[in-house]
């Protein structure tokens, strides 16, 4: 996988607020785990040294004495039940001995300082002897050196393998912990980030649980209250645009009547024409921008043909030229009446206010697919030839009731054409983005994601 594509993913992951409070909280527990246990290593290693060279010192003297004080024709006896019933295997040093010596830990220095206190600076220690393992110190009787050989368990109370499966099973349940914690705390802000999703989408979403801690349930219901009152609004801005639009139509139904038998000039008659026909647009304008989301039901279409058909309804018209570079078949989900209408409002955006100083209307369309393993989106681009808008108003340029004439053309408008294209975009979950063509005149960017994405 490339470097870029590994790098995205990993501040796709970084990104999530689940994974970064897991790390945290197991970065922090398993550090605090192990400074503790390196503090009660550092705090227990001379009691535990106390405890086993006393022991050591304890089996040597019994050792010492039980063979010294024996009769000499049972001392064999005496071996033989030590090394079967205690593990105590006595046996002469010699010259010869290959001796391994033990490894000079802090524990074995210790260890080994507090057993020649007792027995004598003499006191050698090994840890492997003519190739047999264990734990083996030297003693005297009359002059007469031995090895006395203790198994290794009776020296090393804990071994490696115990303390590997501790440290194992507490990283576990500590992993297991944070996971628990960052699920608990996750949980509510995602649910509320769904929520907002949803809603940025125009969709009513489900109530959050009011429930569980004070502050997560204070919070989720402020957000529902704020839920229910957006969409009171909302059906209230509906409900008032449907009334406007049926008390304003039937005026002008009956002023169209009265130009219709009133005796006027031909271009007095087609004055009125216009203007009552330009009301009736910048009314249909608003109950479009007004339309809830959940009002539109998606297939799936393909968005080239579609553009391509809008084209050819324009054509006809002299003084508009495309300039087509439309991909073969590319698939969507979407609505088709909405999409048509989006390129209904971007071409008749232009006509108004993107013709060149000849007053033509030079169009540049572009639609075409990418895949790849982060992204599989389908891409438009519209621009147009004309001059262009300042920079200062592009940022303005998709909100409602926005007309900039300072650069364009005087044309009428209900400043709804742009916004009403973001609302379509956004009801496909897609983006829009609006600039000023390096070249010259205005581009409109789209992308929406693809039928098979």
């Amino acid at each position: 996988m490339p470097l870029h594509k590994k790098i995205l993913r990993f501040k796709a992951f970084w990104g999530s607020l689940f994974w970064r409070t897991f790390l945290l909280l197991s970065l922090l527990v398993t550090a605090s785990m192990a400074t503790w246990f390196l503090s009660f290593k550092l705090v227990e290693r001379k009691p535990h040294a106390q405890q086993v060279s006393a022991q050591i010192i304890s089996l040597v003297t019994i050792t010492r004495a039980a063979l010294t004080h024996s009769a000499p024709d049972k001392r064999r006896e005496l071996l033989i039940d030590l090394a079967q019933n205690q593990g105590i295997r006595v046996y002469a040093l010699e010259d010869t001995d290959t001796v391994l010596p033990p490894q000079e830990s802090s524990f074995f220095l210790t260890m080994s300082h507090l057993v020649r206190q007792k027995l004598g600076e003499d006191t050698r220690f090994a840890r492997e002897m003519n190739g047999q393992e264990d734990f083996w110190v030297s003693f005297a009787i009359d002059n007469d050196p031995y090895w006395l050989r203790l198994d290794q368990e009776r020296v090393n109370t804990e071994t490696g393998l115990q303390f590997l499966g501790w440290i194992f099973a507490s990283l576990v349940f500590t992993l297991i912990g944070a996971a628990f914690i960052s699920k608990l705390i996750n949980e509510p802000l995602s649910r509320i980030s769904a929520t907002a999703r949803e809603i940025a989408r125009g969709k009513i979403p489900q109530t959050l649980p009011e429930s569980g801690p004070r502050e997560i349930r204070e919070t989720n219901m402020s957000f529902n209250q704020m839920v229910s009152d957006l969409a009171r609004i909302e059906s209230d801005r509906a409900v008032i645009l449907a009334g406007i639009s049926h008390d304003l139509r039937t005026p002008l139904t009956r002023m169209q009547l009265e130009i219709e038998m009133a005796h006027l000039s031909d271009d007095a008659r087609e004055g009125m024409r216009a203007d009552l026909s330009q009301m009736d647009a910048i009314i249909n304008q608003f109950l479009d921008y007004a339309k809830p989301v959940d009002s539109i039901t998606l297939t799936e279409l393909s968005i080239s043909d579609l553009l391509t058909q809008v084209c050819e309804e324009y054509k006809r018209q002299p003084d508009i030229h495309f300039n087509l570079m439309i991909a073969d078949t590319t698939l969507i989900r979407g609505n088709e009446t909405e999409l048509r209408r989006l390129f209904y409002n971007l071409i008749e955006n232009a006509r108004r206010y993107g013709r060149n100083e000849d007053e033509e209307l030079h169009l540049d369309l572009a639609c075409h697919q990418s895949i790849d393993e982060v992204q599989n989106r389908i891409h438009i681009s519209v621009r147009d030839h004309g001059n262009g808008v300042p920079e200062s108003a592009l940022d303005n340029l998709l909100r409602p009731f926005t007309r900039v004439n300072t650069a364009r053309s005087q044309a009428n408008g209900s400043g709804l054409g742009l916004a009403i294209v973001e609302k379509i975009v956004k009801r496909h979950q897609g983006h829009i983005a609006v600039r000023n063509h390096d070249e010259g005149g205005l581009l409109v960017s789209l992308n929406f994601p693809a039928a098979d994405a």
